[in-house]
């Protein structure tokens, strides 16, 4: 049982399965057009959250945010189901690919047998399509992958039910019902007035106030935790931002393409100007990934501590430019 499926490579999962999806039920909607509509755009810390011994630092909404924003604005109904038993998450899944119904999973990275080993982390929260089934083997289109792949039946199993943080529990989720036009010019100023407001939250650990208290905890990191931790989260705030789903340069790049799309749909070149300022944001962000690169790759357990304070300054620039950007963004709208 093969479904007649288009694959489309993505920067990012969760995107490319809801437009992968969208576009096989009729609709040519782009990676950056859901993720923009989606409110997929965001700086969070959350310092009691661990992955991999470190707290986590994401640059996007929490998954299934996306899709069920992109959804309700317009107008789209999504049957999302998680399971305790593995046995009746796999008939889940066969009663859908029996009915020429492809579906998106949220899986666990660690076990994806195609992915490369230096991908392969304990990372829980990754989203791919499955359109078919062959004898034991589940036929994948992983959007982040440039072509298809398959995983057998127990190698599905057990990335659907990856143990840890964010455990899938066999999750889910496909687009029910669908209008016979998407009001996409309504859904995008609502999806740019919703992030403007989650990078203006005034709580210290969201927004452009999240990156200026990461920007402090980095010029104290050293002398409180030691070289080798500060040098631990420090990776862990570039390996967020630049492996675990494109991070913070990647996302800013997509919104760029977002916001140009977009003012070429309403017509309105306050956001193509804007489109280009935040790819030069994104530019910025790579370069405080290269800079942080530098020292947490240096083995030497005396590296200068001016060194952590210039990369905090290069973050708190990044923070003073996007405060500018989104206020100019919401004006725009």
């Amino acid at each position: 049982m093969k479904i007649d499926f288009t694959h489309h490579q993505s920067a990012h999962c969760e995107n490319g399965v809801v437009s992968n999806l969208m576009k096989h039920n009729g609709f040519q909607v782009s990676e950056p057009m859901v993720f923009g509509i989606g409110s997929g755009l965001l700086f969070c810390y959350i310092p009691f959250l661990k992955v991999n011994y470190a707290p986590v630092f994401t640059y996007r909404a929490m998954p299934g945010h996306i899709f069920n924003r992109f959804a309700k604005r317009v107008g789209i109904k999504v049957k999302r189901e998680k399971f305790s038993n593995p046995t009746a998450a796999k008939k889940r899944l066969d009663e859908n690919l029996a009915a020429n119904n492809p579906v998106g999973l949220q899986v666990g990275v660690y076990n994806l047998t195609y992915f490369p080993d230096e991908y392969r982390f304990h990372f829980n929260a990754h989203n791919l399509v499955v359109y078919g089934k062959e004898n034991d083997t589940y036929l994948i289109s992983d959007p982040v992958m440039e072509n298809v792949t398959t995983l057998t039946s127990k190698e599905l199993e057990k990335v659907r039910f990856a143990k840890g943080a964010m455990a899938p529990k066999g999750h889910i989720y496909y687009p029910t019902v669908f209008p016979d036009k998407l009001e996409l010019e309504s859904a995008i100023v609502k999806g740019i007035k919703h992030t403007c407001r989650d990078m203006a939250a005034p709580v210290p650990f969201v927004g452009v106030k999240g990156i200026k208290t990461v920007a402090k905890l980095i010029r104290k990191w050293p002398k409180k935790l030691g070289v080798k931790k500060a040098n631990h989260y420090l990776g862990q705030i570039v390996r967020m931002q630049e492996e675990i789903g494109t991070g913070g340069g990647g996302f800013r790049y997509i919104y760029g393409a977002f916001l140009q799309e977009s003012g070429e749909l309403l017509k309105n070149e306050e956001l193509k100007k804007l489109s280009i300022e935040m790819t030069e944001i994104g530019d910025m962000w790579r370069d405080f990934a290269l800079e942080s690169s530098r020292i947490y790759k240096n083995r030497s357990n005396s590296i200068a501590i001016d060194k952590y304070d210039e990369v905090a300054t290069l973050l708190e620039s990044i923070a003073n430019r996007e405060k500018a950007f989104f206020k100019k963004l919401k004006k725009a709208v």
